[in-house]
């Protein structure tokens, strides 16, 4: 199997590569360096019909972020994706996609499984759930990987908080905080096992073990840091919440039973780095 793998500079992409270099898959790595820049035609004419499958990297994590950047945002999250698909199709080619617990508005009370449908609260919800159905509709040959909520992110969050001010932190929003290289596992086990024949197309999750809410992660981020540098945390609402679901538990039986994905929890990667 031939395969185009699309990527940025960054964490995630970086990490993937390597990766995907200690495995014996025949990638095609395609770095694009300012994605929301990009001419879409020029995108499409990468992805030549040799290729079996594509491998789309480019995604974001931060609902926040994304409010702030709708344009970039629609250009990184539906526009690339969707030209990839239309050129997919045309060639009859595969295409793995990642999407995210925010494609959900988090009222469900019990974990969102694979087929519930999405109403997302946010542009970056809503910019993923559109390209899922997207490529529902498009690309018979597809399969969409949801996520949980970005470890790194809050990481960065609670460490880097200014002021002496107290950070609020919800105690009723909770998920499944997953690092990097935990989705990077979970993306090259499953890479390697289409790669093997497996043609189990459509829509799986996954997400670190052990839900926790938001306000339980801040304490235990804060514990990982020196004495004098733990921010204030108390439990309470705050305004960037409005984009976080309630419940942004996911269920990942599907995974586990299709592709022998295990869960890994994210306390792990606290623990193997406290100055994250």
């Amino acid at each position: 199997m031939k395969i185009l793998v699309i990527y940025e500079p960054g964490a995630f992409g970086q990490s993937l590569l390597e990766r995907l270099n200690q495995t014996g898959l025949n990638i095609t790595p395609l770095l694009l360096s300012r994605p929301a820049e990009l001419a879409l035609d020029q995108l499409q004419s990468w992805l030549e019909p040799d290729f079996d499958l594509v491998v789309n990297a480019i995604t974001m994590d931060d609902p926040e972020l994304a409010e702030q950047q709708p344009e970039e945002s629609r250009v990184r999250l539906y526009d690339i994706p969707t030209a990839l698909a239309q050129r997919a199709a045309f060639h009859a080619v595969a295409m793995l996609q990642l999407s995210s617990c925010y494609v959900f508005d988090g009222r469900k009370q019990q974990p969102y499984i694979a087929s519930n449908p999405g109403n997302p609260l946010s542009i970056l919800g809503q910019c993923q759930w559109d390209t899922e159905q997207f490529l529902r509709s498009n690309l018979p040959r597809h399969l969409i990987l949801r996520t949980g909520w970005s470890l790194e992110r809050f990481v960065e969050k609670v460490t880097t908080y200014p002021g002496s001010d107290p950070m609020h932190m919800s105690g009723r929003h909770f998920g499944q905080p997953t690092d990097v290289s935990d989705r990077v596992r979970v993306v090259v086990a499953i890479m390697q096992q289409l790669s093997c024949g497996a043609e189990a197309w459509g829509t799986y999750q996954y997400a670190g073990a052990d839900p926790v809410s938001l306000y339980k992660l801040g304490l235990e981020i804060a514990a990982t840091l020196p004495s004098g540098k733990q921010p204030h945390l108390i439990e309470e609402e705050a305004p960037w919440l409005r984009l976080e679901p309630t419940n942004a538990i996911l269920n990942c039986k599907k995974i586990r039973h299709t592709f022998g994905i295990q869960q890994r929890s994210w306390r792990d990667s606290l623990v193997a780095d406290p100055e994250a």
